[in-house]
């Protein structure tokens, strides 16, 4: 999503510390920062204007005082957990005995607060978009982009972002 919209003409805010890696081979696009949000809610005003990547878990610290548009992508929890369990196994960082079905109902249950802190905050406006119609309609989803964000975005560089082969981990 960061490539299409940096495609479409957006400006991200990056520190360009995270490289790209076998997990992401076109690179990450993050703002290191942005992890101090819970403890310096100000630093969110650097990205005015910007995009910037915020995981779910830092979207409850947003502070009031700002207009956020918010594209939040939804992929399905079994190709998230899997994803992330291949990702820590590669850094050397998995830890064995982790119960499946809880660590699920966690997620579930985050997402559910997540949900609820975007849809109750009037200064926050929350586009939702499946992982899986950025792949098969990526012209779609960056006509909606461009109307929800209601600015010029250069459509066609945007959907020639989307690559397929790097959708690697499936839900069966």
């Amino acid at each position: 999503m960061m490539q299409m919209l940096v495609a479409g003409g957006m400006t991200a805010l990056s520190d360009g510390e995270r490289q790209a890696d076998t997990d992401n081979p076109r690179g990450y696009l993050e703002w290191e920062r942005i992890k101090q949000l819970p403890n310096d809610p100000a630093c969110i005003a650097e990205g005015e204007g910007k995009v910037v990547k915020v995981i779910s878990r830092l979207l409850l610290s947003l502070p009031s005082g700002h207009e956020y548009q918010i594209i939040f992508m939804q992929r399905p929890l079994p190709e998230v957990l899997a994803s992330q369990d291949q990702m820590l196994r590669r850094r050397g960082t998995y830890k064995e005995g982790a119960n499946p079905a809880a660590i699920s109902a966690a997620f579930e249950k985050h997402l559910r607060e997540v949900f609820a802190w975007m849809d109750g905050k009037p200064y926050v406006k929350a586009l939702r978009v499946p992982y899986h119609e950025v792949l098969s309609k990526p012209k779609n989803v960056s006509e909606q982009l461009a109307e929800f964000l209601a600015i010029p975005l250069n459509v066609e560089a945007m959907t020639q972002q989307v690559d397929a082969s790097l959708y690697r981990i499936r839900s069966k």
